[in-house]
């Protein structure tokens, strides 16, 4: 069985899944089995400790989103 999840970091709290093929498609888990969809999800459906671990691993994605805050 393929495994899809992976950390950038190992230390990382949050997985990414692998999407080959599907382009701008950024699904990342905090468990491998709930889904959130980047573009979708962040940050409305996060829990506010989901939100700060999203914003410390990812600072890039937080600048990015800083009109969603």
């Amino acid at each position: 069985m393929r495994n899809d999840w992976y950390k950038h970091n190992p230390k990382d709290t949050i997985w990414w899944k692998d999407t080959p093929g599907q382009i701008g498609l950024w699904i990342f888990s905090f468990d491998q089995k709930k889904e959130y969809y980047m573009f979708r999800d962040y940050p409305s459906a996060l829990t506010d400790e989901e939100k700060a671990i999203f914003d410390r691993e990812n600072p890039y994605w937080k600048k990015f989103f800083a009109d969603r805050q």
